[in-house]
C-alpha cells in the first residue's frame, strides 16, 4: 500500500479497536433524530480517526459524520479532503447484526482516490487506490487482489440493497428489469465491498442514500476494483457540494452492468459527466 493508504488503514484499525470494545458492552443508544441512532462507538471512533488523520495529514480537512460542521468549514476549497463514517450501519450495530463497518475515503482533485472499508466483527479490510487496484485483507493478514464481476445480464445479476431501509419500490423496479436475485445487507460499505470483490454484481439505492461520507471510501474501493460508482443517473459524485446529501441514489456495479442499471431504473436524467453511457 502507499503511505497514504497505509495511514488510512491504521486510522480505521484504531477506530475498530474502540468500536469492538464498546460493542462487547451494554452500550447506550442515543437518537440524533427519527430513525437516526448514535452510540459512544460512533463518537469515540470519530474522534480517534480525526485525531490520527490530523496528525498524519496536517492541513487536509476531515469531513466526518460525528464532527461539528464547524470543524471542516471551508473544506470544499481544499485539493484533498478526507470523508469519514466512523460506524457505517449504526442501526445494524444497535441491532447486533454485525453488518457495520468503519469507512475512510480520500478525495484528491475531483475523484475519490483512496478508500478503506473495515468490518470490526469480521476483522476484514477492503482497500482501494485508483490506478493501483483493490485488495481484501483477512484477519490473518492475507492480502488478495479483488475485482468486480464480469456478469453481463441483468437477469443473472446478484443485487444488494439495504436491509434497514427496505424499498418495495426499488425492489419492484429491479424485478421489472429482470433481476431475480435481490439480497438484503446492512451498511453501504459492506454492500459496496461485496461489489468490489465480486460476491455481488451491483449495489443499488434510489433517492436518499446517506451523505458523502457514506460513499467516498466505497467509491474509491469499487472504482479501484474496476467498477463504476455513481449516483442513480450515472453521474460521478461531486465531493464539494453545498449539500452533502446523496439525494440522487447510488449505483455501484461492474463495467458490463452499470450502464444497464442506469438506463433501466427510474432515475434523474444523466448529465455530461455520466458514466451510464459507457
Amino acid at each position: 500500500m502507499s503511505e497514504t493508504l497505509d495511514a488510512m488503514v491504521r486510522a480505521a484499525v484504531r477506530a475498530s479497536e474502540i468500536i469492538t470494545q464498546i460493542y462487547a458492552s451494554d452500550f447506550q443508544v442515543y437518537m440524533k433524530g427519527p430513525s437516526d441512532p448514535v452510540t459512544d462507538a460512533d463518537r469515540q471512533a470519530n474522534t480517534a480517526i480525526c485525531h490520527y488523520l490530523g496528525e498524519q495529514f496536517p492541513g487536509v480537512p476531515v469531513v466526518a459524520e460525528e464532527s461539528d460542521p464547524s470543524d471542516y468549514q471551508g473544506f470544499a476549497s481544499s485539493e484533498r479532503i478526507f470523508f469519514v463514517d466512523p460506524v457505517d450501519g449504526t442501526s445494524e450495530l444497535v441491532n447486533r447484526t454485525d453488518e457495520f463497518v468503519v469507512m475512510i475515503g480520500l478525495v484528491d482533485g475531483e475523484r475519490a482516490t483512496h478508500g478503506v472499508v473495515l468490518s470490526p466483527p469480521r476483522q476484514v479490510i477492503w482497500v482501494g487506490e485508483l490506478g493501483h487496484g483493490a485488495h481484501r485483507i483477512d484477519r490473518n493478514g492475507t492480502r488478495e487482489r479483488i475485482d468486480c464481476s464480469k456478469t453481463t445480464a441483468l437477469a443473472e445479476a446478484r443485487v444488494v440493497v439495504s436491509r434497514s431501509h427496505r424499498s418495495p419500490s426499488l425492489e419492484g423496479d429491479l424485478r421489472r428489469c429482470g433481476v431475480s436475485q435481490i439480497l438484503q445487507l446492512g451498511s453501504a460499505g459492506l454492500k459496496s465491498a461485496s461489489v468490489a470483490e465480486g460476491s455481488a454484481d451491483a449495489y443499488v439505492a434510489l433517492a436518499g442514500a446517506g451523505k458523502r461520507w457514506d460513499v467516498c471510501g466505497p467509491d474509491a474501493v469499487v472504482s479501484a476494483a474496476g467498477g463504476y460508482f455513481t449516483d442513480a443517473a450515472g453521474r460521478l459524485f461531486d465531493y464539494r457540494p453545498a449539500d452533502l446529501t446523496n439525494s440522487q441514489g447510488i449505483v455501484a456495479a461492474g463495467p458490463l452492468l452499470h450502464g444497464k442499471f442506469v438506463e433501466n431504473l427510474h432515475a434523474p436524467s444523466s448529465e455530461d459527466n455520466s458514466l451510464g453511457k459507457r
